[in-house]
């Protein structure tokens, strides 16, 4: 149960002495964005919460609270569908999700009062990421990857799926592009969301309700690890075809 200003670097390299893993050059780390966000205080209590001209406009077509209409708002830098039930945002780190990746799910209120207590995502997940992933490999001097996921839903397809949101020692995106397939055909347009695919198999092994699985550790991820952010898994509106 992370709280507020807790040492997550070194939590969880306890965790992994306890856990007896011999960590290797070309691990990854994955992390829930919601310990993270703990860590860094990003608990907020709707009652502190004054709803603008906006988010009571909001509110009314998607029949939320308007106090967390007015926190998903301050989280976004625009508002890409709003219907009832349903408020799909541009974050303003550059990722399109539900409600600004605002959860309320296994969020311990501050005084014990769960009820009205929130938690916004991480400021800058990539440093956060960064922060954590030097953490670690200063500890075990190794080279290492980490990323930070959520849950986001996905257009076409029910069901959440994890999806990496911070990043750091790792490319997100392995450019297939210039490959033959097996019939020596030349690849045009393959690129493969490596970090979004790590980030869905860690989701699985964290789960979703009370499985108390933060952290995941990866082996033998078949590509070297490069280096990138989270920016690189981001199409750009122009290339956006169903804006």
């Amino acid at each position: 149960m992370i709280k507020d200003n807790d040492n997550l670097g070194s939590i969880i390299i306890d965790a992994i002495n306890e856990s007896k893993i011999n960590l290797q050059n070309g691990d990854i780390i994955v992390v829930t964005q919601k310990i993270i966000s703990k860590a860094e205080g990003r608990l907020v209590n709707l009652n502190d919460v004054s709803p603008g001209h906006n988010a009571l406009k909001y509110a009314k077509i998607t029949q939320k609270d308007p106090r967390l209409v007015e926190l998903i708002l301050s989280e976004s830098k625009s508002v890409i569908r709003a219907t009832q039930g349903v408020f799909i945002v541009e974050h303003k780190n550059g990722f399109i999700c539900a409600n600004a990746g605002i959860d309320h799910s296994n969020v311990e209120g501050k005084y014990g009062d769960n009820d009205d207590w929130y938690l916004l995502l991480p400021e800058n997940p990539d440093k956060s990421a960064e922060d954590l992933r030097m953490s670690i490999e200063t500890y075990f001097g190794i080279r290492i990857g980490l990323l930070i996921i959520d849950s986001h839903g996905r257009p076409w397809r029910r069901g959440t799926v994890g999806v990496s949101i911070g990043i750091s020692g790792f490319s997100p995106i392995i450019d297939y592009r210039g490959k033959e397939d097996i019939f020596g055909f030349e690849l045009k347009v393959t690129e493969i969301g490596a970090a979004d695919e790590l980030a869905a198999g860690a989701s699985l092994a964290m789960g979703q309700a009370d499985e108390r699985i933060p952290v995941v550790h990866v082996r033998g991820y078949p590509y070297n690890l490069g280096c990138g952010n989270s920016s690189e898994n981001y199409r750009n509106s122009s290339e956006d075809l169903f804006r």
